[in-house]
């Protein structure tokens, strides 16, 4: 019988998956999805090959989940941050700082773009992920657009193309240059909204 990790079941079954989410970033942004295995993902998180499948049938459902538990945590980072914020404006700009913090695994791991090696099925359901968050985005200009401080605009257009300002490479990791690269994109897609 596998031993067993934490003070239950259930326990055991978090931190497993939690290994399992830690070794596929980490071997995602060494190869790319398509160069990996469910078995690699396995022995990178020192879980037996066939342990793997008792948490998911394949490395699709893997990803699945791991994108399913990331977009949770940070729509409540986001939630959190946007609480107590009432001008339309300031929650915009912290919608776009937020944004800014996300890790980009996914855009930066070698390899094709996940969208060529994943199936239909799959690539729909991480859209749906997506859409969470666009629809904190959708509320915000909306209430912009309601009170007045953004001009009206078709918001089916604009959300986007601000997800498409924000989710791009610019913005480093990390060092001098990172804090100019937010303000300037901060800047950008307010004055592109209409709100400065």
């Amino acid at each position: 019988m596998p031993k067993i990790i934490g003070g239950s079941l259930t326990e055991h079954r978090e931190q497993t998956r939690q290994k399992l989410f830690a070794a596929l970033t980490s071997l995602m942004s060494e190869r790319g999805f398509d160069a990996i295995t469910l078995a690699d993902i396995a022995s990178a998180a020192g879980i037996g090959r066939t342990a793997v499948y008792n948490h998911f049938p394949d490395k699709e459902s893997l990803l699945i989940a791991f994108i399913t538990h990331e977009t949770e945590q940070y729509v409540a980072t986001l939630e959190r941050a946007l609480d107590g914020v009432d001008d339309p404006v300031e929650q915009l700009r912290t919608y776009v700082r937020q944004q800014a913090q996300l890790k980009r695994v996914f855009h930066l791991a070698p390899g094709p773009d996940l969208r060529s090696v994943l199936s239909r099925g799959t690539i729909a359901r991480l859209r749906e992920h997506a859409e969470v968050v666009e629809d904190i985005l959708r509320r915000i200009l909306t209430a912009g657009i309601d009170s007045g401080a953004l001009p009206a605009q078709p918001i089916e257009t604009t959300v986007p193309l601000v997800n498409a300002c924000l989710s791009s490479r610019g913005i480093p990791d990390e060092g001098r240059g990172r804090e100019a690269a937010i303000l300037a994109t901060e800047t950008f897609v307010l004055r592109a909204v209409g709100a400065l």
